[in-house]
């Protein structure tokens, strides 16, 4: 049996702390399909979301030694924590293509606001929906996050291994080293409380 196949993926984060390069190559080949699905997901386009994991891995090299197995009595997932680098650096992507967009948009004589929300929508201009998308794909990425922070422990954790890493629940109930029936009740009541969590902003899940 090939001994590396042995190896966590917590030992290998911790190794990567200690500089071994080898083992850093060991976690992009474990972890970058799944990230990258992450990033695809969150940006919808191939080429940005390859540019933020470039970003994140890069970023999970110098920040490997501030990785901790649990934060307060909760454990914390070494899965999780590379997933939470991606989705940050995605978030700073979406913000930085909405403002991009806006300075970009030439000035228009005239303007009005929306009564609504009193955003400033550039009258005449093909791009202001464009930049206001995004700026709504990332308010609505942030409230996401918002809402799974919120969640209990065991919900939080068997979502984000069903959904981001994109495990089946016997995976993550092996993952997790917990009966398969209290996974499916934990994903199932997860989901509830995220629904409710979003619709109590405005948000349709």
């Amino acid at each position: 049996m090939n001994r590396n196949i042995l190896i966590t993926l917590q030992d290998l984060i911790a190794a990567a702390a200690r500089g071994d390069h080898s083992a850093f190559a060991q976690i992009y080949e474990r972890t970058h399909l799944h990230l990258f699905g992450v990033a695809v997901r969150l940006l919808g386009n191939e080429q940005a979301a390859e540019d933020v994991l470039q970003e994140a891995y890069v970023s999970i090299w110098k920040n490997a030694a501030s990785y901790r197995s649990s934060v307060e009595g909760q454990e914390i997932q070494p899965i999780t924590w590379l997933i939470a680098i991606v989705r940050n650096k995605a978030l700073d992507a979406l913000r930085s293509r909405t403002r991009r967009s806006a300075h970009e948009q030439p000035q228009q004589p005239q303007q009005h606001f929306d009564a609504e929300d009193d955003i400033e929508v550039p009258q005449g201009t093909d791009t202001a929906p464009g930049a206001l998308q995004l700026f709504e794909q990332a308010m609505q990425a942030l409230r996401i996050e918002g809402c799974m922070a919120a969640l209990d422990g065991s919900f939080r954790q068997s979502l984000a291994l069903a959904y981001y890493q994109g495990l089946s629940h016997t995976e993550v109930a092996a993952q997790m080293n917990a009966p398969l029936g209290s996974v499916k009740a934990w994903i199932r009541r997860g989901l509830d409380k995220l629904r409710a969590c979003l619709s109590a902003q405005g948000v349709t899940p």
